[in-house]
């Protein structure tokens, strides 16, 4: 077999989650609890019921394609052909990585705490990677000075996940300006900006950087997984410059061929519809708000939510990250994703969905802090 297959774990998120019963608080899987919205379900069964259910383009039906370049409207990638749809957000990293990175000289510099799938997907490809941890000192925000020291000579691509999954922190205007001057100001073939926007309708702050509007070297994955509550339909795209896109959709169809002609004509209705991508997005603020209550109450140290919908609470010193999830549900009957999965930066933290019921959140949170004062006696 492919020892590189061999020597990339398993995901520890999905076997820590397939402990959970019926009963279990629920606050692991970082999946939406609302439903979607029937709408652009039965305008896509309309599609089919006229067109059939053929293959799209490789690159993704022309009219979704125009319509995500046209919402986003990001300087000089406002066209379909800025376009590539994929099956999902994951396919469309995976596919950037895959285009752009050449294993032979070239290296991914990851911000951590990170989604574990970043490293895993370059590695699998061969790719060196370099990361750089945020500072638990300042609650791990992003640190554009800490990310331009850890450049290296042969890093090519910075991938930032903003707002980031696991910490919900938000890389801020004048930080994001400060990464893309460094950026702009180097000598050299330049570093590309990977941005995973995936939680970019769950943005709590007013001055959150979209690096596309700011740095040309940008591509830009997201999907309507988490906007639109639609995790298992999986439909993602890529927006980037023309000349990377075409590369890019090469990667895409040898991959998969096309993504999910349903799945596009959801997407499609979506964007066609005024408003419908943010649909959901009063509820997560609402949700916040409510879940902040929640942790200033508990007594735990929580960091600052400027966006996503995670929660992340630090352990007892000593008490390992791993451990404590596994004991949380075991004993305690909730759900939760150890710190250490996201980077050893991240090591002594749990992370928290809060897409469940307040009441469940709350009852979560004061389990988790029954937990946490048993294990300082």
């Amino acid at each position: 077999m492919n020892p590189r297959v061999l020597q990339i774990p398993g995901s520890l998120i999905r076997q820590i989650a397939a402990k959970r019963r019926p009963t279990s608080i629920n606050l692991g899987l970082g999946e939406p609890t609302l439903s979607p919205t029937r709408a652009h379900l039965d305008a896509a069964v309309d599609y089919v019921a006229r067109h059939g259910l053929r293959y799209s383009p490789n690159a993704g039906d022309p009219a979704l394609r125009d319509a995500i370049a046209g919402y986003y409207a990001y300087p000089e990638m406002d066209r379909g052909a800025n376009v590539c749809v994929t099956v999902g957000s994951q396919e469309a990293m995976y596919v950037t990585i895959k285009t752009l990175l050449d294993p032979a000289k070239d290296e991914l510099l990851v911000v951590e705490p990170a989604f574990p799938s970043y490293v895993k997907m370059a590695r699998l490809e061969g790719v060196d990677v370099r990361t750089v941890a945020m500072s638990d000192a300042k609650d791990f925000a992003f640190d554009a000075s800490r990310i331009a020291a850890a450049i290296g000579k042969r890093t090519r691509a910075v991938l930032i996940c903003s707002p980031c999954n696991p910490t919900g922190r938000i890389m801020r205007g004048q930080q994001g300006e400060l990464l893309v001057k460094v950026l702009s100001e180097r000598a050299g073939r330049p570093i590309w900006l990977i941005h995973d926007e995936i939680y970019r309708e769950q943005t709590f702050v007013d001055d959150a950087v979209e690096f596309a509007r700011i740095y040309p070297h940008t591509i830009v994955t997201n999907s309507v997984s988490k906007s639109n509550a639609l995790t298992g339909l999986r439909l993602g795209w890529i927006i980037g410059p023309q000349q990377f896109v075409d590369q890019a959709i090469k990667t895409h169809a040898w991959i998969t061929s096309c993504a999910d002609t349903f799945a596009q004509a959801v997407a499609l209705n979506i964007f066609q519809t005024p408003g419908a991508i943010a649909e959901h997005a009063e509820w997560y603020r609402r949700q916040r708000d409510g879940v902040r209550t929640i942790l200033d109450a508990g007594g735990l140290r929580a960091l600052p939510i400027d966006g996503s919908f995670y929660a992340c609470v630090q352990l007892p010193p000593g008490v390992v990250s791993v451990d404590a999830a596994v004991a949380l549900i075991e004993k305690s009957d909730v759900l939760t994703i150890p710190g250490s999965v996201f980077g050893t930066c991240f090591e002594g933290w749990l992370r928290l969905s809060w897409v469940a019921p307040l009441e469940q959140v709350h009852e979560g949170v004061a389990r988790i802090a029954e937990f946490c004062r048993i294990a300082t006696l």
